[in-house]
């Protein structure tokens, strides 16, 4: 599939396979059943334009879908409410084919006209996308989103199973954004009767529909029997029960009540359950494209001198903060994970020297050290960490206050640029797709460094922008070695520059009861994350 999806950049046309030639359906699925999973915080929204944490990532994936998809388990492209699509030679038009019949939850069939609303709503500056900067690619982005043209010019109704987008420029990622939540297909009618409610009366083409939302209690998805993929989903609902504390979660898992507890298995129980056989044999481990990072704020002194960033690398013991979350994870030298394509080999980082980092802060002027304050996340182990971060700290000189907050709090912060350090424990950035450009402009490039964005550094190297775009424009398939050359050398401008400090790469690990089935990949979905509940059942 990667390879048939590569060769596009110089295919005039391509056909995608059908879903049976790219998924085999686990011949020990049982179809009915329901699952109950666990939350300590009720959902934000399931508005696919504006949900984008970890908690409502993978509900808002099964009420939705979008042109592309991935095979389930995987970051292969599939095809999605796309049946086909075609290329043009230069990379800049894509003509996409519509399957026929498919029917949104509310009965009416979909259509191209639906596909190019969805794609002018999410790049409405009225609708507030965090995700409307994927679609800068798209002719017309600028404009809608400055607000002197309505909708996208680049994106044209053939006729109704037709859509064609133009592209300003080549996007080497363009098919992995139209696979993600921010370009599910919405219909209209359903957006307009709803208003700002649409979050909370989400309509879509998914695996399941929104049965029920108690505010506080609970969400009921219930499966979409019309849905178009054959045989899919197996269950006849989940059920979504909000204000469990994670331990009383656990518990709950224990004794037959719970089947996944939706915040993980809460960092003090992790050793205890590891160690009871039983227990461990339905934890299931697997990788994600995450690195978790300390923010400096290059804009407020004295961060924004760059060797009293290099000195506080310097100065972070990373391998005592993987201990504190139980070895869960790997030290991180550079902004991308390991297994991401991009990844510098070789490189060491900055390596912990406490003595080192004096000195250079004292070179930089600041021999008696300074204070500041450090945000972070009030729920465990981020609260431990942080203060493990405020040791080592303490250790070259600098007094870092703790502003321990809620989630929401730490993320405003961040967005407005008041945070001088920020510890991203608990909002990390897992990749959106796994490409090298995503730990980039949303979080390193200038763009994601405007007010309420997500580079909580305001970090802004224009020349690193440029190459970022030039990485991205290459779509020629021959070009991949070039590309992924010039995207470790963005990274390595970045660490030179050291605008964070790269902490650590996280594993993942859920925990399930032992009547739920399904390939252990699907609990640990590197896309929905963090399950796929199209494709996981009961085996009771």
């Amino acid at each position: 599939m990667k390879k048939l999806l590569a060769s596009t950049a110089l295919a005039l046309a391509l056909t995608l396979p059908a879903m049976a030639q790219d998924y085999v359906p686990d011949p020990n699925a049982l179809s009915g059943g329901n699952i109950t999973v666990t939350y300590k915080d009720d959902v934000a929204t399931l508005d696919p334009a504006i949900g984008y944490d970890w908690q409502n990532w993978s509900m808002i994936k099964s009420l939705f879908d979008s042109l592309m998809d991935y095979v389930p388990g995987t970051t292969d492209l599939r095809p999605g409410l796309a049946e086909s699509y075609t290329m043009t030679e230069d990379g800049l038009t894509y003509t996409f084919k519509l399957r026929p019949g498919v029917l949104f939850h509310n009965g009416r069939e979909m259509t191209a006209e639906d596909v190019k609303y969805s794609l002018d709503r999410v790049t409405n500056p009225a609708t507030q996308s965090p995700g409307a900067g994927f679609f800068g690619s798209i002719a017309g982005f600028a404009e809608a989103m400055d607000g002197s043209a309505k909708g996208l010019s680049g994106v044209t109704v053939i006729d109704p199973l037709t859509v064609q987008i133009q592209l300003s420029r080549p996007d080497a990622t363009f098919l992995h954004v139209m696979a993600l939540n921010f370009s599910s297909v919405v219909p209209k009618e359903a957006v307009e009767a709803a208003g700002d409610d649409f979050g909370k009366m989400p309509v879509g083409t998914g695996a399941f529909s929104l049965a029920e939302w108690t505010i506080g209690q609970r969400l009921i998805f219930s499966k979409n029997a019309n849905y178009w993929r054959e045989g899919v989903p197996y269950l006849d609902s989940v059920t979504f029960e909000v204000g469990q504390e994670p331990v009383v979660a656990l518990l709950r898992l224990q004794n037959g009540e719970v089947d996944l507890p939706g915040d993980g298995i809460p960092p003090a129980k992790f050793t205890e359950v590891m160690a009871d056989p039983a227990q461990a044999a339905e934890v299931v481990e697997g990788g994600q494209l995450q690195t978790g990072y300390i923010t400096l704020n290059v804009t407020i002194p004295p961060f924004d001198n760059v060797a009293v960033r290099k000195a506080v690398n310097m100065a972070i013991n990373k391998d005592r903060i993987v201990q504190i979350i139980n070895g869960r994870a790997v030290p991180a030298t550079q902004p991308l994970p390991p297994s991401m394509p991009g990844y510098t080999e070789g490189y060491a980082g900055y390596a912990y020297d406490p003595e080192a980092a004096r000195a250079m802060l004292a070179e930089a002027g600041f021999s008696d050290g300074f204070e500041t304050d450090l945000y972070v996340m009030n729920t465990d182990p981020n609260p431990r960490i942080a203060q493990a971060i405020q040791q080592d700290l303490a250790a070259i000189g600098i007094s870092a206050n703790l502003q321990s907050l809620a989630q929401a709090n730490v993320i405003e912060a961040g967005g407005a640029g008041t945070a001088p350090m920020i510890w991203s424990g608990g909002m990390a950035w897992i990749a959106d797709f796994p490409d090298p450009s995503n730990f980039y402009g949303p979080i390193l490039g200038c763009g994601g460094a405007a007010e309420g964005g997500w580079n909580w550094s305001k970090y802004c190297n224009a020349d690193l922008d440029a190459m970022a775009v030039t990485a991205d424009s290459m779509a020629d398939p021959a070009q991949i070695a070039d590309r992924m050359k010039m995207w470790s050398d963005i990274y390595m401008g970045v660490m030179e520059d050291a605008p964070w400090v790269p902490v650590f790469n996280e594993q993942r690990f859920t925990m399930r009861s032992p009547r739920m089935g399904g390939d252990d990949s699907l609990y640990v979905d590197p896309v929905s994350i963090p399950v796929n509940y199209d494709y996981v059942y009961v085996t009771e």
